[in-house]
């Protein structure tokens, strides 16, 4: 009976860790922190009154080097989800857990795979493995994310926080350290903040329609890139996203500046949405067709001086 009931827990927790999704195939940019900042890129944005702190930048074509504040160490991420070497943590977490327990048992006088005897001791064995990367993998995620929490000091000195309808203005301070000597302020006008609102609800209605030529006017070519390739990742998986009734609850800057001629503005936004995935049949698999759902998010948005806002970078807010 017991070696039975080992057997079915097993091969359940095996299925369920098998088929567990990752980040949701969810609105545009969801899950994940990519894109480009200039010379900011793996630096903290300051803090708003809208999000105290944005998740480090993962994926970016910019190298990784930034003069003006101290970098946040960022991991390099694959596309659709992180991977070392071709296999999941997952399964690098378990076979490491197989290995220690084959070396274990042969420092111990036993075989490679001394005390699982037949298959229903193997399995068994596989629970007790599960349970020891589960607890590892939380103990790893904890020790990470205390190690990423940027420092809140004050802001840099010099960038303009205007307030405007929909936008409040700039919150607390933000990553310490004043502009390099090529770095200069940039203001921000309530037109800007409009354009800012405008290209969200661009950006998720072309994401919805899978319009990649909208995407590449209102977007960086990186980030309409990053798009088209969460869009292929949909079509694989037979599936659809769309974000509707887009409402920016509220918002603020967090940092505006030009370099290299270039300006940025990043922007603290926390929106609501009604984000729904449906299969080739239009059945929903994700989502809810008639609850809004709500994400906070840093929008980091480039243009030539006197130029057209687009959209350079998204950073998840935590």
């Amino acid at each position: 009976m017991f070696r039975r009931f080992a057997f079915n827990s097993a091969a359940v927790l095996v299925f369920a860790m098998a088929v567990a999704p990752g980040d949701a195939l969810a609105r545009a940019g969801a899950g994940t922190s990519s894109g480009s900042r200039g010379s900011q890129t793996y630096s903290a944005p300051p803090s708003t009154g809208t999000a105290t702190s944005a998740a480090p930048v993962q994926r970016s074509m910019t190298p990784q080097t930034s003069p003006s504040r101290p970098a946040v160490a960022a991991p390099a991420a694959a596309p659709f989800g992180s991977s070392l070497g071709g296999r999941s943590p997952f399964m690098a977490g378990l076979m490491g857990g197989l290995l220690g327990a084959g070396i274990g048992g042969l420092l111990f006088g036993g075989g490679m795979f001394h005390g699982m005897s037949g298959f229903s001791g193997f399995f068994g064995f596989l629970i007790q493995i599960f349970l020891v990367v589960l607890v590892g993998r939380l103990i790893w995620g904890f020790i990470k994310s205390r190690r990423m929490q940027p420092a809140m000091a004050g802001g840099p000195q010099g960038y303009e926080r205007t307030e405007a309808p929909g936008m409040a203005g700039g919150g607390g301070g933000g990553g310490g350290g004043a502009p390099q000597a090529n770095v200069t302020p940039v203001n921000v006008t309530p037109a800007d903040y409009h354009a800012f609102e405008e290209t969200l609800h661009g950006v998720q209605a072309a994401w919805s329609a899978h319009d990649l030529g909208t995407l590449r006017q209102i977007t960086s070519p990186e980030m309409a890139s990053y798009f088209a390739e969460q869009m292929t990742e949909q079509k694989s998986s037979g599936v659809v996203n769309t974000v509707t009734d887009v409402h920016l609850e509220k918002g603020d800057l967090s940092e505006a500046w030009g370099e290299n001629g270039r300006e940025y503005a990043t922007v603290a936004m926390r929106f609501s949405m009604i984000d729904v995935t449906r299969d080739g049949a239009g059945r929903v698999v994700d989502g809810d067709p008639v609850r809004r759902s709500t994400a906070t998010e840093f929008w980091t948005f480039l243009r030539t001086p006197g130029g057209r806002w687009i959209l350079s970078a998204i950073q998840q807010a935590r």
